[in-house]
């Protein structure tokens, strides 16, 4: 397994529209996803180290970050015949089985992920209310491994400024995690 970093955030960049189905049976809009101070945009699959290890700090930031105005919409793009344990049906039972505040979105083409550009999982997105790219960064500095008690909540904080102010930090450290997985052409 290759450990990928995504670029720096090109701040000011407009968010793709989309429109793909969702876990619970419905399809899911940006305009649906999100919140009158901004939208947090993710790329997780089910089977990533990387993504398992930070899902509990995850769920816990998107509740919160409910309270702040700001939506957040996770999206699955890897290539199921390669990887079936991230087919919609898992995704559904995870997704169930954690309680997700947020859609769950397949984007079966990767249409979606090669136009946000999104090269990992997790991989993140997060934009302010005029829907303008303010952060690109990881979630904390743990990665794989458990976080310790202190891990400054790198991305909820840049969030919670977003929604304040419409400004995401000028300093970000890129995400980490598995590659997104292509389809062979």
């Amino acid at each position: 397994m290759v450990a990928l970093n995504p670029p720096v955030c090109d701040f000011g960049q407009a968010a793709p529209d989309f429109d793909l189905p969702g876990v619970d049976g419905q399809r899911h809009t940006l305009a649906d996803c999100r919140g009158p101070n901004g939208l947090l945009v993710m790329f997780i699959c089910n089977h990533c180290p990387y993504v398992k290890a930070i899902i509990d700090r995850l769920i816990r930031d998107c509740r919160e970050l409910a309270n702040h105005g700001i939506g957040c919409v996770a999206i699955m793009s890897n290539d199921i015949a390669a990887y079936p344990d991230d087919a919609p049906d898992k995704m559904r039972l995870w997704s169930d089985q954690l309680d997700f505040p947020f859609p769950y979105l397949y984007d079966e083409s990767q249409a979606v992920a090669r136009a946000f550009g999104a090269v990992c999982t997790p991989d993140f997105f997060g934009y302010n209310a005029d829907l303008r790219l303010q952060y690109r960064g990881r979630l904390d500095a743990s990665g794989r491994n458990p976080a310790t008690t202190d891990a400054p909540r790198e991305l909820f904080a840049a969030m919670a400024e977003i929604a304040r102010s419409g400004q995401g930090p000028e300093q970000q450290a890129a995400s980490i995690g598995c590659s997104i997985k292509w389809r062979s052409p």
